[in-house]
């Protein structure tokens, strides 16, 4: 049964409210929502449209979302299932980019935010035992999460090589018995190029208007050209594009230093909705810090937003008629099957990342040719490993749900770093 634009609506919103955990633990909720506990989407229909989404640049879960609402209610749907993906936690960032920008880091929001990290790992934790139970069912599949796993993890090779090599290896493996029951009806290729073409107008008219008001060398049109180019480039979600723009606006421009970029991305990993929001507070402090003007950072974060997230729009509108189309094609299927395998790989390799971010104080990648992630054993947190088994135990045992784990892990973090210190 269909729901209506009202009841749906209320669902986007509570997910955009709920969605920690970066891409896994999102994924995750999505699935609950969407899959288990309502039953608006299909098994088959979530994960299709789940190996559509890892294939694009831009953050998969909050493209995910866009295809639920979308699928749903159309264009309409679509929009208000990606906004409101994104704008709870564009809020927070907002909010705790303007802290920062005033008075740099508040250790109130520091205790939180510590406290707050450990029931994350319990989600992304969650999130990798159910995806992995669904995704991983022929020996194939679990060779293909393990490779993408060693590449990522030990090896540090590029995302969009795993991904293709998943989808090549499901492609050659594919056969016709693994056709798909979906309607295998074509679009017509005049919507798609509509589609693409009108939203791409959209999208780069704002660049276009920055360009010639402010002048190509202007702080804002600089932003604004920098995330146009991430939005199109960078797959692998919030990490891929951090490693770019870290480049772009700590070693070649000097807006940023390298902690205040540490600092975004700890207040991204703690907040509702897409890592990728890191570039959101990295929009604000820089153009606050170069033009002295706090409302230079809010217009500089109202950029980053619209540059990076009507993509994500824009290719969900554009393809997701195609999905059912590709899912009823036997190799193709058989490809996007197996990229859904890469991706409990993946989910893996950012569960250790953040799992070692969490319990210890310094990791970094080892230098040579196995650059993997190794912790400063010197810099080991025994409360925060604590902390983290508790709120597995609140989270996966207990079942107490997100909302009150979250709730639980921020009072533990004020009282573990105020009162039993």
């Amino acid at each position: 049964m269909t729901p209506s634009l009202a009841e749906a609506t209320r669902l986007w919103l509570r997910i955009g409210l709920l969605s920690f955990g970066g891409p896994a633990g999102q994924i995750a909720l999505l699935h609950r929502e969407l899959v288990d506990q309502r039953r608006w989407l299909s098994e088959q229909e979530f994960l299709a449209a789940l190996n559509f989404c890892m294939l694009l640049p831009g953050p998969e879960a909050m493209q995910l979302a866009t295809y639920g609402g979308w699928k749903l209610h159309g264009v309409r749907g679509g929009l208000i299932a990606g906004t409101l993906f994104v704008l709870p936690g564009a809020l927070v960032i907002l909010a705790l980019s303007l802290v920062y920008a005033l008075f740099g880091s508040v250790p109130l929001v520091s205790a939180v935010l510590w406290g707050v990290k450990a029931a994350v790992l319990a989600i992304v934790l969650e999130a990798l035992w159910k995806i992995a139970g669904r995704a991983l069912k022929l020996k194939l599949d679990w060779i293909v999460a393990a490779l993408a796993f060693v590449a990522l993890f030990v090896f540090a090779l590029p995302f969009p090589l795993i991904v293709l090599a998943a989808a090549a290896i499901g492609y050659l493996h594919g056969s016709d018995a693994m056709a798909s029951p979906l309607q295998a009806v074509r679009p017509p290729w005049r919507d798609t190029l509509r589609t693409l073409l009108a939203g791409g107008v959209a999208w780069l008219m704002p660049l276009a208007l920055l360009m010639i008001v402010l002048g190509p060398g202007h702080i804002l049109s600089e932003l604004a050209r920098i995330f146009s180019v991430l939005a199109v480039v960078t797959f692998g979600g919030a990490y891929a594009m951090l490693t770019s723009l870290g480049q772009d606006v700590v070693e070649q421009a000097g807006w940023l230093t390298t902690q205040e970029m540490m600092d975004g991305l700890a207040l991204a990993e703690t907040t509702p909705g897409p890592l990728i929001l890191v570039g959101q507070f990295v929009a604000f402090i820089a153009a606050a810090k170069q033009l002295s003007s706090l409302w230079a950072g809010l217009a500089a974060s109202l950029i980053f937003l619209w540059m990076t997230f009507v993509p994500s729009l824009l290719w969900i509108f554009a393809g997701a008629p195609w999905i059912s189309y590709l899912q009823a094609q036997p190799r193709l299927s058989s490809a996007l099957a197996r990229v859904t395998s890469a991706v409990v790989g993946v989910i893996l390799n950012l569960t250790l990342w953040f799992g070692l971010h969490v319990i210890f104080a310094r990791s970094e990648r080892l230098s040579g040719p196995v650059p993997v992630w190794w912790p400063d054993w010197a810099s080991f947190d025994p409360a925060a490993l604590v902390l983290s088994v508790a709120m597995a135990v609140a989270l996966l045992w207990a079942k107490l749900g997100i909302p009150k784990t979250l709730a639980l892990a921020a009072g533990a973090g004020l009282f573990w770093r105020f009162i039993a210190n």
